[in-house]
């Protein structure tokens, strides 16, 4: 994987915990720095999740890191997953919370381009 692809993986798996840890009202939610390495480069990254969501989201970017595909394939479908049971239970429960909200949302702005 490129450094550009980790980046945006990485974004991308950001976003999705945001919004569920904010979805659901989850309590003590603080904005923390986190600094990811990948291939020589420092990643700085800000999120706002409790102390739960944040365990869960710092297990996934390991993950990424350590990631040994050349190409990453959706965790779904590779052939050799490294995510333990609970953890990756955890995160596809987020992944289905996030994914029908952001494309709920998107299916809202086209509706509101096509009247206004």
């Amino acid at each position: 994987m490129d450094t550009n692809k980790f980046d945006s993986e990485v974004l991308t798996v950001n976003k999705f915990f945001n919004m569920y840890c904010s979805g659901n009202k989850h309590e003590n939610s603080i904005f923390r720095n986190v600094k990811l390495k990948f291939k020589d480069k420092t990643y700085d990254y800000e999120i706002k999740l409790c102390d739960k969501c944040f365990e869960t989201v710092s297990y996934s970017h390991n993950r990424l890191i350590d990631c040994p595909q050349e190409i990453k394939p959706k965790c779904r479908s590779c052939k050799n997953p490294c995510y333990d049971k609970d953890k990756w239970k955890a995160v596809a429960k987020v992944m289905r919370y996030s994914g029908v909200r952001l494309g709920l949302t998107k299916i809202k702005s086209k509706i509101k381009s096509i009247f206004l």
